[in-house]
């Protein structure tokens, strides 16, 4: 020993641990893609996204009106609008939230300075304008080319106001509601393809039983009506989190007359709900990474159960799961109003998304739709705006990484890699989805969940004669990197270097806490 100690070697115990980090390091990550067993279709509406009138995300983050300094198109903010029309947004959600259920329609349409103005009880209890309504809404739909699903109001809403608002939108005849609309500068009406029956009516949207929401949704859906060649996906409140129970009652009482139920999913790094107990967006330490790294992947059991519900009253899948809530929540950043939910967003964030949109792929058979809370500076937002000023987030670079999958065919994985381990816990280091695009393209999109450590990894695709291989990486120096006004380019895509294509096989590293997504061709 002193001999070995004298010449710079080491003991038994370095030996053990220097041949332990060797094979650690011979054997990398091995993932096989299945090109040849295409499975469903990954529906674009999985990317989809939530917009409420709380806080600054409909004023100021959407809408800033004509007469704004900030260059606009009829009051909506021009930078947003190009922003997200370059993820290819699929689906808007809008009004809410908890404001659907406050929300009366008709006090949001006519001449702005004579709409009535109302206090906004959820968020702030700030006046809310009706600045922005009916028509302004589904002209940024228009505008972004995407599908409009609109909340609307059972907790504090009557039947009629519902069946009014369906009809005021989408009928092209002759009728009271048709010839407002027309009064109010839309001759034609819209196309409106969702359309959800309340939301969380078990909590803000009026502190319902499942079995009186249950009669409550026949009522109202009833009356949501297809008019002039419009069809209506009429969507169910489904549950928050963990309540398998809503779901069994609503499954078992409604669904013949529902065509999707919605579900709400949103997750934090300290593992608890309690109200002071959220954490701060931006300081955090590896102990609170792995909790959401871990919470994160813990909604693909979640949506297993709520599969299993569904599949005992629907075998056949005709009614779609929607996740139209789902992200990070944190505490609101200091010196904001905590009513507004305004976080920063992180590359802890950005693996969070790359989580739950591979779970959302790869459960396509019954997942449909997702809509991330949401669009712009709220909660686990796309974008950040101040001012003139915006700023992309992590988050939205993962969506538009992402966008690839969008209309792909899901195809089945097989990864074997090493785990990720934290204060005696551990998750998988590598979470995966993959796709086969209408190019002809395979796309896979990978995180590493490890902040510490880079993954070697080996791919083999089944059925696919790989002709070349590229790739994108989001990733940073820290964990706690974030965009901001003063430096907005902290995290952004990157080419991901070092992709060797061999004797049909692919090899790479993927960097430590990062999104990475290759492209593979023939």
């Amino acid at each position: 020993m002193k001999e070995s100690k004298r010449r710079g070697g080491i003991g038994k115990p370095g030996i053990l641990l220097m041949v332990g980090l060797l094979s650690a390091a011979a054997w990398p990550a091995q993932l096989t893609i299945r090109a040849d067993q295409p499975k469903d279709t990954i529906a674009p509406e999985i990317y989809g996204h939530f917009s409420e009138h709380l806080g600054r995300c409909i004023y100021d983050g959407i809408w800033v009106g004509e007469d704004s300094p900030i260059p606009n198109i009829r009051g909506i903010r021009t930078d947003v609008l190009e922003a997200l029309k370059a993820l290819n947004i699929p689906v808007l959600r809008w009004p809410g939230g908890c404001f659907a259920d406050e929300y009366h329609w008709k006090e949001g349409i006519g001449p702005r300075d004579r709409r009535p103005k109302m206090v906004n009880t959820h968020w702030g209890m700030v006046t809310e304008t009706n600045a922005f309504g009916t028509h302004e809404f589904l002209d940024l739909c228009e505008l972004l080319g995407c599908q409009a699903y609109i909340a609307g109001n059972v907790g504090s809403g009557t039947v009629e106001e519902m069946q009014d608002w369906v009809e005021y939108m989408t009928f092209d005849g002759d009728s009271e509601m048709a010839n407002l609309r027309r009064a109010n500068g839309r001759e034609k009406p819209w196309k409106v393809k969702y359309f959800g029956i309340g939301n969380e009516n078990w909590g803000c949207g009026g502190n319902m039983t499942p079995e009186y929401y249950s009669d409550l949704f026949k009522r109202y859906a009833t009356y949501v009506r297809n008019y002039s060649g419009n069809q209506i996906v009429k969507i169910a409140c489904g549950p928050g989190g963990i309540d398998y129970n809503w779901t069994e009652v609503v499954m078992k009482n409604c669904h013949r007359h529902m065509d999707a139920l919605a579900q709400h999913y949103y997750v934090r790094g300290t593992g608890t709900w309690g109200p002071n107990e959220k954490g701060s967006a931006t300081q955090f330490d590896e102990k609170e990474w792995f909790a959401l790294m871990k919470n994160s992947l813990e909604v693909d059991e979640v949506i297993r159960k709520v599969k299993e519900i569904m599949d005992k009253y629907d075998p056949r899948k005709r009614v779609a799961l929607f996740v139209d809530e789902w992200g990070t929540w944190w505490d609101a950043e200091p010196g904001t109003n905590p009513g507004f939910l305004y976080q920063q967003n992180t590359l802890r964030d950005a693996l969070s998304a790359g989580i739950f949109l591979n779970i959302f792929n790869r459960h396509c058979d019954r997942v449909r739709m997702a809509n991330i809370a949401q669009t712009v500076n709220v909660l686990q937002a796309m974008i950040l705006t101040e001012g003139n000023k915006m700023v992309l987030t992590p988050t939205y670079h993962v969506f538009e990484m992402y966008k690839v999958h969008q209309g792909g065919r899901l195809l089945p994985t097989e990864l074997t890699c090493e785990d990720y381990g934290f204060n005696n816990q551990k998750v998988p280091a590598l979470h995966v989805s993959a796709s086969k695009g209408k190019d002809g393209a395979v796309y896979v999109s990978i995180c590493n969940l490890n902040p510490n450590q880079p993954a070697p990894l080996n791919c083999n695709v089944e059925g696919f004669k790989i002709g070349s291989a590229t790739g994108r990486v989001l990733t940073a120096e820290t964990m706690q990197a974030h965009n901001t006004f003063e430096k907005p380019n902290t995290v952004k895509p990157a080419p991901l270097d070092g992709i060797q294509v061999k004797d049909g096989k692919i090899s790479l590293t993927l960097p430590a806490r990062s999104v990475s997504v290759l492209k593979i061709v023939q």
